[in-house]
């Protein structure tokens, strides 16, 4: 397989930044060398080389935490790779999800947990993100809910939405919608926001059943602001 342009340093390496292909968040930083970068281009399976062991290795390959890679892309230097994965569980040999989960300037961020196999559904992902923006909770929950339907792993609550059939997701869906509505009417904010996530759980749910994301959601909005924009 031919390489694209990319300059290797004395030791024949480059650094590599894998980069969660939902989100975009930082995952880790490693190296490779020519070996490894054909490697992950043959297989669509992150390869790296280890500088203490002088051999090549493959994200996953003792831990099951693989890197689906979708994209590979380099720097306008062509002196670094950037893979973008879908990650499989905790990518930091820590435990946590990103091997960035400190801060060196104010107070460090709580590490981000992996999302375990717990049978309730918005404890599947509160527990792993240190902010509230929707922006950061909801490619988490996309990525939970992408990861259990993938691995179906015993215990997991989406495992049994999704034995349950497309017929029963979709009746959660419209359960909570209603619960939603009902809390709203009875001016009950606190079992409003709660209903609301459940809603927004078994709505991505639904959704990838279907082979739909929120992304494909996300695409959508913002065209009709564009149209929106366009006609004002």
């Amino acid at each position: 397989m031919t390489l694209p342009p990319l300059r290797f340093d004395d030791d024949g390496l480059l650094p590599v930044i894998a980069q969660d292909a939902t989100s975009g968040e930082v995952l880790m930083l490693a190296y490779a060398d020519s070996e490894a970068v054909e490697a992950t281009l043959a297989t669509r399976q992150a390869h790296y080389h280890s500088r203490s062991r002088g051999t090549m290795w493959r994200k996953g390959e003792t831990s099951g935490h693989v890197q689906h890679v979708v994209e590979v892309r380099y720097d306008c230097d062509e002196d670094a790779l950037l893979y973008r994965v879908e990650q499989t569980g905790p990518a930091c040999h820590t435990g946590n999800r990103s091997c960035f989960y400190r801060s060196a300037g104010a107070a460090a961020a709580p590490a981000l947990a992996t999302a375990g196999t717990a049978t309730a559904t918005a404890s599947e992902t509160a527990a792993a993100t240190p902010a509230t923006s929707l922006g950061v909770v909801l490619p988490l929950l996309q990525r939970v809910v992408n990861d259990r339907l993938r691995e179906l792993p015993e215990g997991s609550y989406v495992r049994r939405l999704h034995e349950r059939g497309l017929g029963y997701v979709a009746q959660k869906v419209v359960e909570e919608a209603g619960e939603s509505i009902v809390a709203a009417l009875e001016h009950r904010n606190e079992e409003l926001i709660a209903e609301a996530a459940d809603l927004l759980f078994h709505l991505t749910v639904l959704l990838r059943e279907r082979g739909v994301t929120l992304d494909d959601v996300a695409a959508e909005l913002a065209r009709r602001h564009s149209d929106a924009s366009l006609r004002s």
